[in-house]
């Protein structure tokens, strides 16, 4: 079953955040994932959730989001994103 990771991520060094973005969808590839949403206008429909920036990539199933994000080799590429972004993220599976 397809799995998809959400993040909602709020930008506070963009120089760096923009390091992290050239560098890690190599290993999303790698991890069979295709980005369905990447950042762009975000319209808030109903309720009170803000995101700054959402990001939506679907990936085979589950494990291999697991093994995306508990890549060793991505560990260093992950660092850019905490040093840059104050970041949500949720795995939930789907269609």
């Amino acid at each position: 079953m397809a799995a998809y990771l959400i993040c909602d991520i709020n930008v506070h060094d963009a120089a760096m955040f923009d390091r992290y973005r050239a560098a890690v969808p190599p290993f999303v590839a790698k991890h069979g994932g295709e980005y369905l949403v990447r950042g762009g206008p975000v319209e808030v429909a109903e309720g009170d959730w803000s995101p700054q920036r959402c990001v939506l990539i679907r990936f085979p199933d589950r494990a291999a989001v697991r093994a995306f994000l508990d890549d060793p080799e991505y560990e260093p590429v992950a660092e850019l994103r905490f040093r840059s972004a104050n970041s949500n993220l949720i795995i939930a599976e789907g269609l």
